[in-house]
């Protein structure tokens, strides 16, 4: 299968690499199928609609910014990137992670009720 994406350009993948969303993202209920794409020199991760590749969360691993963030057995928690042109003014949402098992192929986002993860943490700084 492929996927034509604004990052990657063409990439060709398997039933094997999907990433399988039961219940979708915040506001995107209905894409339940995704890939995790990563250049090598990349912070970033970049989760890739397969139902709709023009729909792109950049991730970045949560754990990089608080080691004490609370993990599930579930899998990884990213938080969704909201990128700038100046990248000082870029936030990442520490309140609603996306978790991904990379075993399993799974991922679910979920709502902290941790007023303390703010939804838009300065991901740099000076």
């Amino acid at each position: 299968m492929k996927i034509q994406t604004k990052q990657f350009g063409e990439v060709e993948f398997t039933e094997e690499n999907i990433l399988r969303f039961e219940d979708g993202l915040y506001g995107f209920e209905e894409l339940k199928k995704f890939l995790l794409l990563k250049h090598d020199d990349d912070i970033f991760y970049w989760l890739t609609s397969v139902e709709q590749p023009e729909i792109v969360f950049p991730l970045f691993g949560i754990r990089m910014i608080d080691d004490k963030y609370p993990q599930t057995e579930d899998g990884e928690a990213f938080g969704i990137v909201k990128l700038d042109r100046d990248p000082l003014k870029s936030t990442i949402n520490l309140r609603a992670p996306v978790y991904i098992n990379q075993e399993s192929k799974t991922g679910y986002q979920t709502i902290l009720n941790d007023e303390s993860y703010p939804v838009e943490y300065q991901l740099f700084t000076e």
